[in-house]
């Protein structure tokens, strides 16, 4: 047998504790809801950032060498500094 709990007038529900503890849901957690086949799924959505490692793919298909990550990160901080100037000049000229 399941592990009942009751649905408040807006809809809402208690994650009964036991429930909590065997998904490791804390305050903050992520949840997604499933439907199928008559049945609600709850699951958890919690992942640790070595979890994502990855996800994105590589679209090199290589590492990059530090050369290359420097110049990477060279770009950034020029395209910044850049909207950073651009941003401050048209609230100059806007009179903020």
């Amino acid at each position: 047998m399941g592990i009942l709990g009751r649905i408040t007038s807006k809809g809402q529900t208690t994650v009964p504790k036991a429930v909590r503890d065997a998904l490791g849901l804390h305050e903050g957690s992520m949840v997604e809801w499933e439907v199928a086949d008559g049945r609600a799924y709850l699951l958890s959505k919690s992942v640790d950032i070595a979890e994502l490692a990855g996800i994105l793919g590589n679209p090199l298909g290589r590492a990059l060498t530090d050369e290359e990550m420097d110049d990477a990160i060279g770009q950034a901080v020029a395209e910044d500094d850049e909207r950073i100037r651009r941003e401050w000049h048209e609230r100059r000229h806007d009179g903020r």
